[in-house]
């Protein structure tokens, strides 16, 4: 468009000839695109081929950076990837109460047996007297070492005969509840859960058609119990990121509650603000249940102060955005992460590759102490009660806060302090 002669008017009278600059039209500048790519479900491979196939006890095997890159181009990668994804996958727009008690596979229903025969171990458990203290309670031992005895009975249930074969996929059982020595709990157990049940999946005991139920019921079902051990036993957090992380605790409910919001007629990520829809919405949606559950055991008022990522990722526009954006964060802040993944285990199911170390690298470590690989490569030991200044120092439990100032007030409901 051209330039336009007018005559400016001033105060001593118009100017002849002044032109206006030319005009251009605002636009709204585009929000900065993300520079990683939205994270694609790889296709799940068929179960292994068991014929002639040899059991292994799983061990550690990434000791170095250089075991870890290993890992994050393997096949094992892409297909924790695979299964995770796919169970966030076959939950998209679907409430819990879609997942009909009558129409569970028999495996499927053994899986809930099991998990109901851990809380029965838990009743029998009584916590020590805490005296006040919001850490660990060491009768958290007596629940693994009662656990570790009666679980070959529950996995014989689901069809497994091959000693063998019961104790490599029981390794991650047992990790799936927390560490005995630190009595703590995080995302790296909440993922031996996971390949648990996709140990199960290889050994075609979990059908394909089963994943949807895994996450309805079964997650859901071990999220009620974990929840029944932090509050009982009061775990630590297994890290120190606090209220930094989504969850002092917990992950996958993140992932898979936003794609079963994923398209929710009414329900926007900030709808996790309004304790009406926490209320109603939250028995049949995993991502509010797990808010309302966050908000229950802070001792603070408000998302923003506990629980800031929450509270940011609220102002995501579409759920669409949410999951995304967990499926990045799942990789990057799980698979991806060192600390964590230090801690798995590689068996037979769960391969390790070739060139990876082997625990012959811990000749001389006593049974009790943990070796830490840092970011450098550097590995030192941390002994079983606390850990090292080069990794901050022990959490207390914020559900063994609100557990404890339940006891000292008499009453059922948080009273809320700011800043315990």
């Amino acid at each position: 468009m051209a330039s336009i002669n007018i005559n400016t008017i001033t105060p001593n009278g118009p100017v002849p000839g002044q032109q206006l600059p030319r005009l251009t039209p605002r636009r709204r500048q585009p929000p900065p695109s993300n520079p990683i790519p939205a994270p694609e479900t790889p296709p799940l491979p068929p179960p292994l081929s068991l014929e002639s196939h040899k059991f292994t006890h799983p061990t550690r095997r990434i000791l170095s950076t250089e075991d870890h890159k290993l890992f994050l181009s393997s096949p094992t990668y892409t297909l924790i990837t695979s299964f995770v994804f796919s169970l966030a996958d076959t939950v998209k727009d679907t409430p819990i109460s879609a997942a009909k008690v009558g129409g569970l596979s028999p495996a499927v229903q053994c899986v809930l047996d099991i998990l109901d025969d851990v809380e029965k171990v838990v009743e029998r458990c009584p916590p020590e007297d805490q005296g006040g203290s919001r850490f660990g309670n060491k009768a958290f031992r007596d629940v693994l070492d009662a656990v570790g005895k009666e679980h070959e009975g529950w996995h014989r249930k689901l069809g497994m005969e091959d000693a063998a074969a019961i104790d490599e996929v029981s390794t991650y059982f047992l990790q799936a509840f927390g560490n005995r020595s630190r009595i703590d709990y995080g995302s790296g157990h909440e993922l031996n859960f996971i390949v648990w049940l996709l140990c199960l999946y290889q050994l075609h005991i979990i059908q394909k058609s089963d994943l949807q139920a895994l996450v309805l019921r079964v997650f859901t079902r071990y999220l009620l119990l974990m929840r029944l051990i932090q509050s009982t036993y009061y775990l630590e957090p297994a890290g120190s990121h606090g209220v930094w992380g989504l969850d002092d605790y917990q992950f996958l409910p993140f992932l898979f509650g936003a794609s079963q919001l994923l398209h929710h007629p009414f329900i926007r990520p900030l709808s996790i603000h309004q304790n009406l829809i926490l209320e109603e919405s939250g028995p049949d949606y995993i991502y509010l249940n797990q808010v309302a559950f966050i908000n229950s055991v802070k001792n603070v008022e408000g998302l923003r102060w506990h629980s800031p990522m929450l509270d940011d990722i609220s102002a995501a526009k579409s759920w669409e955005k949410v999951e995304v954006g967990m499926k990045r964060m799942f990789i990057a802040e799980v698979l991806k992460k060192l600390p964590v993944m230090q801690h798995f285990l590689f068996g037979s199911l769960i391969p390790a590759v070739d060139g990876m170390s082997t625990e012959k690298d811990w000749e001389g470590i006593d049974e009790g102490e943990d070796v830490v690989v840092m970011e450098d490569g550097m590995k030192h030991v941390h002994h079983a009660s606390s850990w090292g200044d080069c990794c901050g120092i022990k959490v207390p439990s914020s559900i063994g806060a609100a557990q404890e100032m339940k006891k000292r007030t008499g009453g059922e409901e948080l009273r809320r302090v700011p800043f315990d």
